[in-house]
């Protein structure tokens, strides 16, 4: 089944402070498993059923076929202006399987959990394959895997009241910040992902995968102007994330309102081909888009990436070494396993300016006769795995940031970014930058708005001039799109200076 309840009301507001109101309880809502109980119960199937219907997805003549079970839980709340506005939650439930020959896909799912439903589905991804030839599943072992996300009490589970006073504390915040701060939007959301995993090839996994995430949106005016910036922060984590001093409501509040601010007084970008420094962070999602999309293998055993059949090849600047990795521990793109029983590794992709290889999933590993690399992933169960990126950033180098800014006569200094898009076959990208400044002498100066990157991938990656020793991971909420699915990952980056990119300002 698939279920969504959606609830809008107003909450009520005395004071300032917003209280949950008494109509919601959220009691009951969540069936959270503990990663020492079997999943098999939650999703009416035992190991005789799931060979079953694996050998049901075999018997067409598939090489490979797997079951992939979900069970998702997820909430949201939102204050505006010191009212709630929405509170939201909902629960998915089903199964998908897939039947591979070749890189050929049969998929079919269900929201009935029911075995009949579940060999129908079956049935359905086998008829990729017509063969009388028929391959048989082996026997299951679990797969064992790292705790990179381990949380005493799940978020979901807890009641409204800690989440709201998060919510009362960043807008509060955010209007002491500053006079000119005109509206206040902050929001709450969380989800439990609970998932179970058999193969032919015999792996068996289950984990339960929490997400939260909070934003704080503020608008900023002086009777003649008007900006709005955003700040977010999320994680794999329970409420105790956000008692850290960089993570808090007040500190999500603060960087918003900041951000509104300078731009109030900010000035059009000077357009043009530009020494540009990315700083340390957000800057990573150029990394993710120019780069990363070009280097999941299923493109490139398509031909459909810019970086296809380079491996071995100079790439990039001498300088550069990208790595993309799961195993950051509690981060949005950490992965305790991927949707195809694939543990995450650290792989590089490109060392010192030279392409080392792709991110895999299973299908593309076994094209290019190759290993998977962790990288299959999948939006929910209506969607097969693709190889898709987890926290991909590039690897710090030797230089000071404030060494870095002080060698550049004049240029731009891109700080914050609100995601952008890339054409993987030819590389070229467009990334809109949402907190900016110029470079003069050496120094930042005046704020920038309006200022959009324009490139090529690997022509950028070889103009990198200087990398800092300030790799940081971006704790925002990233997310990732491709075919038509999106997942949560991580982006990062070191301070880093190009020779040039095109500025679009006025």
């Amino acid at each position: 089944m698939k279920r969504r309840e959606f609830i809008k009301k107003s909450g009520v507001i005395a004071a300032g402070i917003v209280t949950a109101p008494a109509w919601f309880d959220m009691t009951g809502f969540s069936k959270t498993v503990s990663e020492t109980q079997d999943l098999e119960n939650l999703f009416n199937i035992s190991a005789v059923e799931a060979e079953k219907l694996l050998r049901l997805a075999l018997s067409r003549g598939a090489q490979s076929a797997d079951l992939f079970f979900e069970y998702r839980p997820n909430s949201s709340l939102r204050i505006e202006d010191g009212i709630i506005k929405d509170i939201q939650y909902g629960i998915s439930l089903g199964m998908g399987v897939r039947a591979v020959k070749g890189d050929q896909i049969g998929y079919a799912y269900t929201d009935a959990i029911d075995f009949q439903s579940m060999k129908r589905a079956a049935e359905t991804a086998a008829n990729i394959a017509n063969s009388t030839e028929s391959f048989k599943p082996a026997h299951f072992q679990k797969v064992a895997a790292k705790n990179l996300y381990p949380v005493k009490t799940y978020s979901i589970d807890m009641d409204l009241n800690p989440k709201i006073t998060m919510l009362n504390e960043a807008d509060a915040t955010a209007r002491q910040f500053n006079a000119r701060v005109s509206s206040v939007i902050a929001s709450f959301s969380e989800e439990l992902r609970q998932i179970m995993y058999f193969d032919s090839d015999g792996k068996k996994f289950q984990d339960i995968q929490p997400l939260m995430s909070l934003r704080v949106q503020v608008i900023a005016e002086d009777g003649v102007r008007r900006q709005g910036a955003s700040a977010s922060r999320s994680a794999r984590a329970g409420l105790e994330f956000f008692e850290k001093p960089e993570n808090s409501p007040s500190a999500v509040a603060r960087q918003a309102a900041a951000t509104a601010i300078i731009n109030l007084d900010a000035k059009p970008a000077p357009a043009g081909p530009q020494v540009v420094i990315l700083g340390a962070g957000e800057s990573g999602v150029l990394i993710h888009e120019a780069v990363g999309h070009g280097l999941e293998a299923d493109y490139s055993y398509k031909n459909l990436s810019n970086y296809s059949g380079k491996v071995g090849q100079k790439v990039a600047a001498e300088n550069c070494t990208i790595i993309d990795s799961g195993l950051f521990p509690g981060k949005r793109g950490a992965l305790n396993v991927d949707d195809e029983g694939n543990l995450p590794t650290t792989t590089v992709l490109i060392e010192n300016g030279i392409l080392k290889g792709y991110m895999h999933n299973s299908i593309s590993a076994r094209m290019m006769k190759s290993n998977p690399t962790g990288n299959g992933r999948r939006q929910s169960y209506a969607y097969p795995p693709l190889a898709r990126m987890t926290t991909t950033y590039l690897q710090k180098g030797n230089y000071e940031p404030e060494e870095i800014i002080s060698s550049v006569k004049k240029g731009v200094y891109a700080k914050g970014f609100s995601g952008g898009q890339v054409d993987t076959i030819k590389g070229d990208f467009t990334f809109g930058v949402t907190e900016a400044y110029l470079i003069e002498d050496g120094k930042l100066t005046a704020p920038l708005k309006d200022v959009t990157l324009i490139g090529n991938g690997p022509d950028t990656m070889n103009k990198i001039l200087m990398v800092g020793n300030d790799l940081k991971i971006s704790d925002g909420t990233w997310s990732c799109g491709k075919d038509g699915q999106n997942i949560p990952v991580s982006v990062g980056n070191p301070t880093v200076k190009i020779s040039e990119i095109t500025v679009g300002g006025s």
